[in-house]
Parts: structure tokens; sequence; C-alpha cells
């Protein structure tokens, strides 16, 4: 059998109709540095590396509907954020210009909407169980 190439997760892209605003936004929210910034194309990366967050225009960007609801736009995706405080993560994410979601899932986690309506949760992480596979 031969070995898979080499492959590691560079960044997820979020679509944007100004990627340079929402790349603003998640700089100030993460306080990752721009790593490449081009017309249509920014790229963040976490401080000491790692997998970054990148940005790209879509003039044609759909605002998803957070829940989903038959008929709207769906979520494609969304990003798990851990924070140490989810309150103050709360204010933090609120002053960078984040809005938080009217439907909240449960109690220990936070759904918020970027500039773009991009849909992320604030989450604490709980103590992983061992799990049988």
């Amino acid at each position: 059998m031969t070995r898979p190439p080499r492959m590691a997760l560079s960044a997820p892209v979020l679509d944007a109709p100004d990627p340079q605003k929402l790349a603003a936004f998640y700089r100030r929210l993460l306080g990752w540095t721009v790593v490449q910034n081009a017309p249509g194309w920014v790229k963040l990366r976490p401080p000491g590396g790692g997998t970054g967050l990148s940005f790209q225009t879509e003039p044609l960007h759909v605002t998803p509907t957070w829940p989903a609801s038959e008929g709207a736009q769906q979520i494609q995706a969304h990003l798990d954020i851990e924070v140490d405080d989810l309150d103050a993560a709360s204010r933090h994410a609120e002053d960078c210009g984040a809005v938080l979601a009217a439907f909240q899932p449960a109690d220990d986690v936070r759904v918020f909407l970027d500039p773009v309506g991009h849909p992320f949760c604030l989450f604490i992480r709980e103590p992983e169980a061992p799990t049988e596979l």
C-alpha cells in the first residue's frame, strides 16, 4: 500500500462581499496576524503558526439563516472558538462588531453572527471523557 501524500489543512475560507473588512473583524476578534492581503483575498494566522482563516470576495454572498429554516439560505459551515471566559469573550465579540444570535441552543455556548452573517460559536472546553471506538 502506498503512503498518501502529505496534506495539512491550511485555512477554512469564508466568502464575503468585502474580504478585507471581514478579515479586519476576525483580526480584532482573534488577535491574529494578516499574512496575505491581495485584492479579493486575505489570510490570517494565529501567533506561532497553525491553521489560519482566509477570506475571499464573493459578490453574491447571501447571509445564512440561523437556525436553519426551509427555503432560506442554509449555513454551510460555522466556526467553533474555544474561550476561557464565556462572558468576557462575548463582550469582546460584541465590541468587535459581532451580533448575538437570537436563538441560543445551549447555556454553555454563545452563537454570534459576524458582520456578514457567518455564525460562530464561543464555548469553554469541557474535559474530554474517554470514548471507545
